[in-house]
């Protein structure tokens, strides 16, 4: 993820909590899944020790920000209780609070997990469903962290059914203008937000 360097003279940042990530390079997100099925590292990181290792050996190989997950979004996955997906990412968000000074970020599309995760140390909710439910935007504006909006065609588990668009860049550009200038509007600072396309996502 990253940005323009610089708009007037002045480096663009993205506000996180307490950070404040200068766009004046490439910022690299390591990401870490502590569920069974994810798939990229599913059932890799179950045990928390081996959560936490995995993770600061990302922040040690220069990882600006820590993505933690714990419900699958892979193709065809199903939705995981709330109450499971936080007993999965809080003690690994609380430990890894405690041992980095880098940003971390929760990997969630509900609000109750979100605020569990910033109470718990994050500074970042990435939401794939792009903040579209109004819980989402009343935890966002409840709480001073930076948020990504990213865009997603269905559920995980329908997604990739046949995904179909008339244009897709416009469509998902004009969902992402959408969500931004509504969040905007429920008084969440510019600064705050970050924006994903949704790569794979309901797309080919």
């Amino acid at each position: 993820m990253g940005g323009p360097g610089s708009v007037a003279g002045k480096t663009r940042a993205w506000k996180c909590g307490r950070f404040t990530l200068a766009l004046d390079r490439t910022l690299v997100m390591g990401v870490l899944n502590v569920t069974p099925d994810s798939f990229s590292d599913g059932g890799e990181h179950d045990d928390l020790a081996d959560a936490v290792s995995f993770a600061t050996a990302m922040a040690a190989d220069g990882a600006d920000i820590i993505d933690i997950g714990g419900e699958s979004t892979r193709p065809g996955s199903a939705e995981v209780p709330v109450a499971e997906e936080i007993a999965r990412v809080l003690p690994v968000i609380e430990r890894l609070h405690a041992q980095l000074d880098i940003p971390l970020s929760i990997d969630t599309r509900h609000a109750q997990v979100a605020a569990a995760a910033i109470g718990a140390g994050a500074s970042i909710v990435n939401d794939v469903a792009g903040f579209s439910d109004p819980e989402m935007v009343e935890m966002a504006k409840a709480h001073d962290v930076g948020i990504v909006i990213m865009h997603m065609l269905g559920e995980p588990g329908t997604m990739q059914d046949a995904p179909e668009y008339d244009d897709v860049v416009s469509e998902v550009c004009d969902f992402l203008l959408d969500r931004a200038l509504a969040l905007e509007g429920a008084g969440i600072a510019r600064k705050r937000i970050c924006i994903d396309p949704g790569i794979g996502f309901g797309k080919t």
